[in-house]
């Protein structure tokens, strides 16, 4: 895969919204899943999380989304605790995308109802959308006959038809090809130079070098380094940041 353009004038101008977790914890038969003593996401993304399987990724990324109340712990965003207003300016993309059983522009329409948008200005809102997303000839088509890529896709591009200044995104191409994969990174970084705050899961240490701003490397629950990309990719902190890096055995 080619490399993609680096997001170094990322969202300026624009206001990114922060989220921050304190004291973040869920148990488990006495264990802990989820450990994370602070993680502050502040700056422009996108972030990309990353850790070893059942690490607690995903975990993280829906106490951040407000999906799983955590059993100790607090989140905010933009300074206020996480809450309905607050999730209301959020949007979440799965590993494997959820869509309506309608058509691929009627799963658009279902978001743009919600907002103060008349007939017209929903259908050139979804005429947008679709082109961003390179779905311009099948609007009509059932979204649940899409590709693989194509799902996903019209996933993200329904997230973001709702503006949130906050997209979460857990793995959302871990089952796709270059091809597909490539595209969505693409509609990754130009919503993230648009203003949109990206918190992404990613197993794929390559894409997490190609669209991270910074990156937050998760062990048995815990947040182990978080830095920006480029100093972490070039010297991890610690040493399970250098073995996972290197593709060594993390216990």
């Amino acid at each position: 895969m080619r490399e993609l353009p680096i997001l170094a004038e990322a969202g300026q101008g624009a206001s990114h919204a922060g989220i921050e977790a304190k004291g973040l914890r869920i148990g488990h038969n006495g264990g802990a899943l989820l450990d994370v003593a602070h993680l502050a996401l502040t700056g422009p993304g996108p972030t990309m999380i990353l850790g070893p399987n059942g690490a607690g990724k995903s975990l993280l990324l829906r106490c951040l989304h407000g999906l799983i109340a955590p059993d100790a712990g607090t989140v905010r965003q933009d300074g206020q605790k996480l809450g309905a207003a607050q999730r209301a300016r959020q949007a979440m993309v799965f590993q494997k995308p959820v869509l309506l059983r309608r058509s691929v522009a009627a799963n658009l329409d279902y978001v743009l109802r919600r907002r103060p948008l008349g007939r017209a200005a929903r259908k050139a809102r979804i005429a947008e959308l679709l082109a961003e997303g390179g779905l311009a000839g099948k609007a009509r088509q059932g979204a649940r006959s899409l590709s693989g890529g194509e799902a996903q896709r019209l996933a993200i591009l329904r997230a973001l038809a709702a503006e949130p200044r906050i997209l979460f995104l857990d793995e959302p191409t871990s089952a796709l090809d270059p091809a597909a994969t490539q595209a969505i990174e693409m509609m990754i970084l130009r919503a993230a130079r648009r203003g949109t705050r990206i918190v992404m899961v990613t197993h794929d240490i390559g894409q997490a070098r190609r669209l991270g701003h910074d990156v937050a490397i998760l062990h048995r629950g815990r947040v182990v380094e978080h830095g920006l990309a480029h100093d972490l990719f070039a010297a991890p902190q610690t040493d399970t940041t250098r073995r996972f890096l290197a593709g060594a055995l993390v216990i």
